[in-house]
């Protein structure tokens, strides 16, 4: 199944798309973790061994796919399941280029990568943050880069049997919520 699991920082998505990813797997098949992050300072190389940590003896096979993400289409084998971690990473590196200039056509790039991804696979689980749902004012760029996300999200919505939102550290359905009876996650 495919799932797509969106919701504010630090409310365990990445756990529950662990779990999510894990149960998939079929049998003689592989698990792969796609990461997506290029660590920019201690707090993100922080993240990344948090994440090393906590999926360690699961059996993932990790691939580091920072940007171009249609690219693995061909690494993944037939029945794989896949936890992508994130979106919001990839869109930040892609959009955001080391020599400093901004790519303002990754938006659209990402969701189409991230779209033949997710229908090339039966058993895939996206993980987002949804960084688009206070009331500040922001500066042009970060109003291009959260409106760039939005339009992500939205596709990676549409590709998806089930759409979570974690809150608090609780799973909200948005869709898809019968798909995951007996998933051993209590989800509203």
């Amino acid at each position: 199944m495919r799932i797509f699991i969106s919701g504010g920082c630090k409310n365990g998505k990445s756990t529950y798309a662990q779990s999510f990813a894990a149960a998939q797997r079929e049998e003689g098949q592989e698990l792969y973790y796609i990461a997506t992050m290029v660590p920019r300072d201690a707090e993100d190389r922080d993240r990344i061994l948090r994440h090393q940590a906590e999926r360690a003896g699961q059996g993932f096979d990790t691939l580091e796919i920072p940007g171009g993400i249609e690219s693995c289409i061909p690494m993944l084998g037939e029945g794989a399941s896949v936890l992508l971690d994130s979106a919001t990473a990839l869109l930040a590196n892609e959009m955001f280029r080391d020599d400093g200039s901004v790519d303002s056509g990754a938006a659209e790039r990402v969701a189409s990568g991230l779209e033949a991804l997710v229908s090339s696979l039966s058993n895939i689980v996206v993980v987002s943050d949804a960084l688009y749902s206070d009331a500040f004012l922001y500066d042009e760029l970060t109003e291009e880069y959260r409106c760039g996300l939005s339009l992500i999200d939205k596709t990676l919505a549409r590709c998806c049997e089930v759409v979570l939102e974690a809150c608090f550290g609780t799973l909200v359905a948005h869709r898809g919520a019968e798909l995951l009876k007996g998933a051993g996650h209590e989800i509203y």
